[in-house]
């Protein structure tokens, strides 16, 4: 029977830690093996985790200083791989969810053939208060989206709502300094292998309380997002994972980066113009009319110069 492994990373966790921890153990699938890497924390996290290892199977490693949530989701993933089958599967938590009892049985009698698999989230509030049913509903997010889609930044997928193949490590470590979030990585690694899919059933309860760990994206200013996407895309043609595209998917890419490159020099792109048409349901994949697409179109020959001065663009 495959194993499966929590990897959770904390961080001044203690106001919502045993809670999380509690609803692992309430898990009609038990895990088999939960890896623990706390980042530098300076509350009680360590001692709450300490506490917890007589009750479930944790390894805990404590960090000296922080390193961020992305290196500490890295650290974790190093740890738990050679202890890891590649038939066996890794589930991510958040020091501040609750995880429904059913979460681990349901993904992974659903993963079927796919490389990784995720459930919705319920939202609750900072006193676990349910204000919204469905996170995917709430934030308008797509059930897939493809390669080339992923490529340009946008991303579908929380890591806490995720179930993947140990397989899928060879692939995934080590993360690129570059990417900015571990999550949105391991979706596209998934991705480019033998695929994710969806399921509807909530798997969580997803607390958003205002000091939610959001990787280190920096702001988001319009400015600040292509700039972030333009690590992305970078990041990804200078790692392995580059040679697992195929010749469009490369292709696209080296288009995308040459784009966004030109948008941050010139004031005005309208050579673009016919890439962009050609090319606008895969950067803006929630559009679905002609005309939104047109008009998606025409603002992106806009450079980020003549954005700022003239359309109040930050």
């Amino acid at each position: 029977m495959p194993k499966i492994c929590i990897v959770l990373a904390t961080y001044n966790g203690e106001k919502y830690l045993a809670q999380m921890l509690d609803s692992l153990m309430e898990q009609s699938r038990p895990a088999d093996l939960v890896i623990a890497v706390d980042d530098g924390s300076r509350d009680s996290s360590v001692q709450i985790l300490n506490r917890y290892a007589q009750k479930l199977p944790m390894q805990i490693t404590v960090l000296p200083q922080n390193t961020g949530h992305r290196s500490a989701f890295t650290k974790s993933l190093s740890l738990a791989a050679p202890q890891l089958d590649e038939g066996d599967f890794i589930a991510l938590a958040d020091q501040d969810d609750v995880w429904l009892p059913q979460k681990l049985e349901l993904l992974e009698k659903a993963i079927d053939s796919f490389d990784m698999v995720y459930g919705d989230a319920q939202i609750i509030d900072a006193n676990g208060n349910i204000t919204a049913p469905s996170w995917r509903a709430s934030e308008h997010l797509l059930e897939h989206l493809s390669v080339e889609t992923q490529l340009t930044g946008f991303t579908n997928v929380t890591g806490c709502l995720m179930m993947f193949r140990a397989s899928l490590l060879k692939s995934i470590l080590p993360i690129p300094q570059n990417v900015p979030v571990h999550d949105q990585w391991i979706t596209l690694c998934a991705s480019v292998s033998q695929g994710y899919k969806a399921i509807s059933e909530p798997v969580i309860q997803y607390r958003i309380h205002g000091n939610n760990a959001i990787g280190e994206a920096g702001n988001h200013t319009w400015q600040n997002k292509l700039l972030t996407n333009l690590q992305w895309s970078k990041a990804i043609r200078e790692s392995n994972l580059y040679n697992s595209l195929n010749t469009a998917q490369r292709k696209f890419l080296n288009e995308f980066i040459i784009y966004l490159q030109k948008r941050f020099c010139k004031w005005l792109l309208p050579s673009q113009l016919p890439w962009l048409i050609r090319n606008s349901s895969k950067i803006n994949p929630h559009v679905h009319s002609a005309f939104g697409h047109l008009t998606h179109a025409l603002f992106g020959i806009v450079g980020v110069k003549f954005a700022t001065h003239f359309l109040g663009k930050k």
